[in-house]
This record gives structure tokens, sequence and C-alpha cells, in this order.
């Protein structure tokens, strides 16, 4: 897995990440399981590689 995700792009899905995770604490009801979709963008920016970017062929990393 070559690293295909930049700085920028790091730090959105880091906090996007989190937004969606607080889903978890701040809603109440069925919607509030939405939230664990939070787990995919912070796990592709601690690893640095997005499946879908390799298969659109992004690369935003330098």
């Amino acid at each position: 897995m070559q690293a295909n995700v930049g700085n920028v792009d790091r730090i959105i899905r880091i906090i996007v990440g989190l937004a969606l995770l607080s889903m978890l604490f701040l809603v109440e009801g069925s919607l509030r399981w939405v939230g664990l979709v939070g787990i995919i963008p912070l796990a592709t920016a601690f690893m640095r590689f997005c499946p879908l970017y390799s298969i659109f062929r992004i690369n935003t990393a330098k």
C-alpha cells in the first residue's frame, strides 16, 4: 500500500471522522449508530491510504 492521502486530506478526514463519531453521544435513537461510519475516515487518515483513491487513481500525497 502506497500512501495516497496528503496532509490536508488527512486533517479533513480526522475532523469529519470525529464529528461523525460524536453522533454516538449527541444523537438519540437509531440515527446515532450512523456515527460509526466515522471510523472509516479516521482509519484512512491514520493509514494514509484510501482504497477508493486507488480505484480512481487519485493521489493527494506529495
